[in-house]
């Protein structure tokens, strides 16, 4: 099968075509045909030997976990042969998504609904389950809050304005104003352009803050979050200063990391089949073209997600 491999971190260039054996699935494992990867910054973050690098011992490494496609063999009760799949496979660890053949863990994939696309689905793993942990796993989120979301038009950015719209809350978000159509047509019921203006000066009374961005963005967030409030961080550390700011205003701050998990990817289906999410794919590669794919990734100007196709 093609694959693509990195036997040593640094640049994109680094990305190397092979061809490999397909891979030999164990009990409770699934193989999937490949038919679309989503790629996030994180791809890239390992790629350098930062991100989920530490967690994976085998060489070559093949990158990515975002995957969707069909089961060609299952050793599960829980998929057949023919089934189409969609999820998070194995982070934080070796994903091997970057081929055409990928065994998966059945515990970490779910049924792609039927009305939308592999690359959706494909879209629609890392960075919607960031969200979805995020707000019902490390913060609930309820109905008639006020959250603010850090870079809402960026990958986790903008599955979460859908997600926090779902659970009844008051969506803030920031973007340029090239993106304030785009952020407002995802649900959100106010648009920060942050070029324009600093967010802490026309925003107050948060429950909650879901940063992608820096942590100087993260310390700025909380002057916004009311007493007893909550700051997520998902790109950035928590500093010192973060953390004495955020204990004088008795703020709860986190920085947490996603994990594959079969039934928050259920919950994910359950939304994308009954229209109250939609994955916003801004640019497809072929598998051949994986390093402009990351070249383009490491902008920080994406708009929702990057899809490639085997």
């Amino acid at each position: 099968m093609k694959a693509i491999i990195l036997n040593e971190f640094g640049p994109a260039s680094h990305l190397r075509f092979a061809d490999l054996p397909v891979p030999q699935i164990n009990d409770e494992e699934v193989l999937v045909k490949i038919n679309a990867i989503g790629i996030n910054p994180v791809d890239v973050k390992t790629r350098q030997g930062k991100g989920a690098a530490g967690a994976i011992t085998e060489s070559p490494i093949i990158l990515g976990w975002d995957i969707s496609g069909e089961v060609t063999e299952s050793q599960s009760s829980r998929f057949k042969k023919g089934d189409e799949v969609f999820g998070m496979v194995n982070f934080p660890g070796h994903g091997k998504a970057y081929a055409e053949y990928v065994a998966a863990p059945a515990g970490h994939i779910t049924l792609k609904p039927g009305n939308i696309s592999h690359d959706e689905a494909a879209a629609a793993c890392l960075a919607a389950l960031t969200a979805w942990q995020s707000m019902t796993e490390h913060f609930q989120v309820k109905k008639n809050q006020r959250v603010l979301i850090q870079a809402g038009a960026g990958g986790v950015g903008h599955y979460a304005i859908q997600i926090a719209k779902h659970f009844g809350a008051y969506v803030i978000a920031t973007s340029s104003e090239k993106n304030k159509k785009f952020i407002l047509s995802l649900g959100a019921d106010e648009h920060i352009d942050y070029k324009a203006v600093s967010f802490e000066d026309v925003v107050s009374d948060i429950d909650f803050v879901l940063n992608a961005l820096s942590s100087d963005i993260a310390e700025r967030s909380l002057s916004v979050i009311k007493q007893g409030g909550t700051l997520i961080n998902i790109a950035s550390s928590t500093t010192d200063a973060i953390q004495e700011k955020s204990q004088m205003k008795g703020i709860k701050v986190l920085h947490t990391m996603v994990k594959s998990n079969g039934k928050d990817m259920e919950q994910l289906a359950d939304l994308l089949e009954n229209n109250k999410m939609r994955s916003h794919i801004s640019e497809v590669f072929a598998l051949e073209d994986i390093q402009k794919a990351h070249n383009s990734i490491e902008t920080g100007r994406t708009v929702g997600k990057i899809v490639v196709k085997p």
